[in-house]
């Protein structure tokens, strides 16, 4: 009974409130900012257990570490959902008599940009708080560019379609990732590396 009481005011705030239109943009920025955060904690968790050259880099090495592994996640949260809604959703499909292509949306598909922006705002502040270790002015004017686009698609609902299009472009961030991961643990001389390098090659 006393569960109940409290599970019933919860799903209405989930409801009516972090689940309202008008509400996505901004819950789902919030849980892309946290997911983040969740990610850079257990890759320093996991990292120092299972990988032993881990504990012995410097320090911003491990910073550059976690962060890599934040970015990574990001690009298959990203690129996964983009390819969905490019190639099999039916929000964009010509079946669909929604009005024109380019002011589709849904909830899930401004969720979807809403943690896209939420990883663009937390990699820019660790991009800014440790620069230049994690990026020159290159990264931060790319970020800036991403973050205005991305964020302008989700709020207006207006290109979400081409968003996702630019977005299907992550593809290449997680071999990127693991072309400096390789390089960093003294792999770069393997054919891990040199594999990677022709996945990345292919993929572009």
């Amino acid at each position: 009974m006393g569960i109940k009481s409290y599970q019933n005011p919860a799903e209405l705030l989930v409801k009516e409130y972090l689940l309202a239109d008008s509400f996505i943009p901004y819950t789902s920025i919030i849980c892309g900012i946290c997911a983040c955060k969740m990610v850079y904690d257990l890759t320093q968790l996991f990292s120092s257990v299972y990988f032993k050259s881990y504990p012995s880099l410097p320090k911003i090495q491990r910073t550059e570490w976690s962060n890599r592994s934040i970015s990574t996640f990001h690009a298959m949260f990203i690129t996964a959902m983009s390819l969905y809604f490019v190639f099999w959703s039916n929000l964009y499909s010509d079946n669909q008599y929604a009005g024109m292509v380019t002011f589709r949306s849904s909830a899930l598909s401004t969720f979807s940009l809403g943690a896209s922006v939420g990883y663009f705002l937390a990699d820019l502040g660790m991009i800014i708080w440790f620069y230049p270790s994690l990026g020159g002015m290159e990264y931060v004017l790319h970020h800036l560019l991403s973050l205005a686009a991305v964020a302008y698609s989700m709020l207006t609902g207006e290109g979400q379609l081409y968003t996702f299009m630019v977005l299907i472009s992550e593809t290449t961030t997680p071999g990127i990732n693991l072309r400096w991961y390789l390089d960093t643990v003294g792999m770069k001389r393997s054919k891990a590396y040199l594999v990677n390098g022709v996945v990345i090659f292919v993929a572009w």
